[in-house]
C-alpha cells in the first residue's frame, strides 16, 4: 500500500477521493458488490427500517455523498406523500449518474441535486429532518467537520443515520473479510473494471476509518444524542443513528 499512500499524499486526499469517484461512477454498484458481496442492498433496506420514516408525515431528508440515489429512492418510498429529497455529493460523475438513474423512477421529481463537500455543506442550519450518508464518510478528510455539519443542517429533532463499512467483530470472518479485501477485490476491480487502484484505496479506506465506537464518541462530540450503533454481517458494515436535541 506505500506506493498507494504516497500518491493520496502527493495528490492531496479530496483530489485523488475525487479521481477514484471520477472513474467508477458508472460501476457504483459494481464496487459494492465487490466489496460487500452483493449484500449491500440488504444493508440500505436494514438503514431505511431503522430510520422508519413515517408513511403519514412529510419529510425531508438529506442525501450526503448520496451518488446514485439509492437511499434516497428507498427513503422516498418508505416516507409520506410530499416528501423531499437533496442528494448532496462532492462528485460531479456521481451526481450525473444519480440524475441518470433516477431521471424514469417515480421519485425523480421529489429530488434535488447539489454538488457540495460534506465538510462545508450548502445549506442553512436547521433545513432538514433527516440525514444520511451511506458509505460516504470514510471518504471524507475531516469526519469530525462532517459530522459537525450534519449536526447543524439538521433540524431540532431530526435524525443522523450512517451507513458505513467497519470493523469485523468475528475473528474467522475477520480473517476471511480481510484476505476477501486486500486480494479479491482489487483482482476483480482489475478484471471486472479494468483498474484496481479505485478499489485498492476503496479497501485501504475501510481499514483506516475509525471503529464502530469510535465513531460513535465522534458523534456525541458534534452533539448528537442517544448515540447508537448496529453490526450488520458481523461487523462488514454498521449504522450508525443520532438525534439532535
Amino acid at each position: 500500500m506505500a506506493s498507494l499512500d504516497r500518491k493520496i499524499e502527493d495528490t492531496g486526499r479530496q483530489r485523488f477521493v475525487n479521481s477514484v469517484f471520477e472513474r467508477v461512477a458508472s460501476r457504483y454498484d459494481l464496487m459494492n458488490d465487490l466489496m460487500s458481496g452483493g449484500v449491500h442492498r440488504l444493508w440500505k433496506d436494514a438503514a431505511i427500517a431503522w430510520l422508519a420514516p413515517s408513511p403519514s408525515v412529510a419529510a425531508d431528508l438529506l442525501d450526503v455523498a448520496g451518488g446514485t440515489g439509492d437511499i434516497t429512492k428507498r427513503f422516498l418510498r418508505a416516507a409520506g406523500p410530499g416528501s423531499r429529497a437533496v442528494i448532496c455529493d462532492i462528485s460531479g460523475s456521481m451526481l450525473e449518474e444519480g440524475r441518470r438513474r433516477l431521471e424514469a423512477q417515480a421519485e425523480a421529481g421529489q429530488v434535488r441535486f447539489v454538488q457540495g463537500n460534506a465538510e462545508a455543506l450548502p445549506f442553512p442550519a436547521g433545513s432538514f429532518d433527516y440525514y444520511t450518508i451511506a458509505f460516504g464518510i470514510r471518504n471524507v478528510p475531516d469526519i469530525q467537520a462532517a459530522l459537525n455539519e450534519a449536526h447543524r443542517v439538521l433540524k431540532p429533532g431530526g435524525r443522523f443515520l450512517c451507513l458505513e463499512f467497519s470493523r469485523v467483530d468475528v475473528p474467522v470472518l475477520d480473517a476471511l473479510y480481510r484476505q476477501w479485501s486486500d486480494y479479491a477485490v482489487p483482482a476483480l476491480g482489475q478484471v471486472v473494471a479494468g483498474d484496481a487502484e479505485p478499489y485498492r484505496y476503496l479497501v485501504e479506506s475501510i481499514t483506516k476509518f475509525p471503529s464502530q465506537r469510535r465513531l460513535a464518541q465522534m458523534m456525541e462530540t458534534a452533539g448528537f444524542l442517544r448515540v447508537q450503533y448496529r453490526n450488520l454481517s458481523g461487523g462488514i458494515a454498521a449504522l450508525h443513528s443520532g438525534l439532535k436535541a
